[in-house]
């Protein structure tokens, strides 16, 4: 049991009466900015991630490079 296409008219109609088809286009546009600042933001915090997680790893392999580094002069010393 849904909502007939007569049903939503009728729905739709009653809206813009009660609140204007000026007032429900801003409604929509400040709907579609949020949603599109929600979506930049999420694409920033994942980019953000990405370079962090490559500056960890770059940051491990040197940390590897200088043990590796340490070992081949204690080994020469000897």
């Amino acid at each position: 049991m849904g909502i007939s296409p007569w049903q939503l008219l009728i729905i739709l109609a009653i809206v813009l009466v009660l609140f204007g088809a000026k007032r429900l286009r801003n409604v929509g546009s400040d709907m579609g900015a949020a949603i599109k600042g929600f979506r930049t933001a999420m694409k920033e915090d994942d980019e953000t991630e990405k370079k962090a997680e490559h500056i960890e790893k770059m940051e491990q392999e040197r940390e590897g490079q200088i043990i590796d580094g340490e070992a081949s002069k204690e080994k020469t010393k000897s």
